[in-house]
């Protein structure tokens, strides 16, 4: 399937999440304000990081594999019962700790004890959304996109509805109940959809776990778990930095920007994991990764400049429409962030042959040093520009992430892995 017609379809799901995410803004703004948008995001990295736990870490490499064997159900099954197996020992795990420790963890992530039960909710609902994520790669896997769009527009809509009626009846506490609970609805429009594929099984997830599959989806676990544990814990102390430093409100400011920018970034971002992490798993030379490359960026690029300077010229229009007029001091950030957001989906384009290419070592590294620079910026621009610095940290990281991924995946493809001389998987 082309670049082009999975963006048209994936647009489809991406559009009602991008709707609903903006809808959900509002309905934050409304009725938590900017200092609740600080509470949430500390609770989104933790679900963040906890649902990478509970699924074992592996579900890009249920993708790459599932996708690779193409045809060759048999592998593909082994896969399956390898992952799903997996996923069934650490969520459960995770469950019984997180409801073992829900005090500890509320004091972790928010600095106090009043948020303990949101943890045991998490609890309770964490296997549906680790077996929900599972059941997506597995669509994604196969590259049957139509299905995949239902199952993502099912869950955008339970999302938006959930947490309308628990944060308009709840305020706050409604808002993070519904953040860690409304995946595991999600689950059964999955499940139903998955139900009804040929080639599916609910035996195919449960079964004996290959030593070999189950070494080759650890390459995958070390680097969703290195993803899953570094972005959010620099989102963390960033937002904590800025609070302390500029107060709740102004990290709520730099809270609802950063909300603001993934909403308006789906389209592309969830382009290049439904179609290039298994498109560039199938492909077996490095002129044939960079070609894919190229072409990907004569579409994405000029999508990206256009979207991006409209966002900025109607940045006023924007918070009066999808916040509230508290929130009108976030016009100051606009400029940094979405020049780090042009950024970022260039540098992304290249990092995800690292990701197809379980690439562990690069990618451990090279994770790592962009979140500690992110952090490390962010300290030394807040100091002498003040909040907006952070944005401007945020453009500086991924500026220089971008050429660490030119000169060390990029240059690569075409230097050391020929189409005749080197295989990349």
């Amino acid at each position: 399937m082309s670049l082009i017609k999975s963006s048209l379809l994936n647009g489809i799901a991406v559009l009602v999440k991008m709707v609903s995410l903006l809808g959900l803004n509002k309905v934050l703004a409304i009725y938590v304000g900017p200092a609740g948008y600080a509470a949430v995001g500390q609770l989104q990295n933790a679900v963040q990081v906890l649902t990478t736990v509970s699924s074992g870490a592996i579900n890009s490499g249920v993708v790459k594999y599932t996708a690779e064997y193409g045809a060759e159900e048999a592998k593909a099954r082994e896969v399956w019962k390898t992952a799903g197996t997996l996923t069934a020992c650490a969520s459960f795990t995770l469950a019984v700790l997180m409801a073992v420790f829900n005090v500890q963890l509320s004091n972790a992530f928010f600095g106090n004890e009043h948020f303990g039960s949101i943890f045991l909710w998490f609890a309770i609902g964490i296997v549906f959304f680790s077996y929900n994520a599972l059941l997506l790669a597995l669509l994604n896997g196969k590259q049957e996109m139509m299905p995949y769009v239902v199952a993502n527009i099912a869950g955008s809509l339970l999302s938006f509805f959930v947490t309308l009626l628990l944060t308009s009846r709840f305020g706050l506490y409604g808002a993070l109940v519904a953040l860690v609970t409304y995946q595991s609805f999600s689950f059964i429009v999955t499940a139903c959809i998955l139900h009804k594929r040929k080639w599916f099984c609910w035996a195919y997830l449960i079964g004996r776990i290959d030593p070999v599959i189950a070494l080759n989806l650890g390459r995958f676990a070390l680097m969703a778990l290195t993803a899953a544990v570094c972005v959010p814990l620099a989102q963390i102390l960033i937002r904590h930095h800025l609070i302390q430093e500029f107060g709740g409100e102004a990290a709520g400011y730099w809270e609802a920007m950063s909300r603001l920018s993934g909403a308006y970034l789906l389209m592309i971002t969830t382009t290049l994991g439904v179609y290039y992490l298994p498109r560039l798993s199938e492909l077996k030379t490095g002129q044939a990764v960079q070609r894919e490359i190229i072409d990907g960026y004569k579409i994405i690029i000029p999508l990206l400049l256009l979207g991006c300077g409209f966002v900025y010229l109607t940045r006023d229009l924007v918070i009066s429409l999808l916040f509230t007029q508290d929130f009108s001091p976030m016009r100051v950030l606009f400029a940094g962030q979405l020049v780090g957001d042009v950024l970022k989906v260039v540098s992304w384009v290249v990092s995800y042959v690292m990701l197809s290419k379980a690439m562990l070592r690069l990618f451990i590294v090279t994770e790592v040093a962009s979140c500690v620079m992110l952090y490390g910026f962010t300290l030394l621009l807040t100091h002498f520009l003040g909040l907006e610095g952070a944005t401007w940290a945020y453009a500086l990281n991924y500026l220089i992430y971008g050429i660490i991924m030119y000169v060390c995946v990029y240059r690569r493809l075409g230097k050391h892995l020929g189409p005749e001389e080197g295989r990349l998987a």
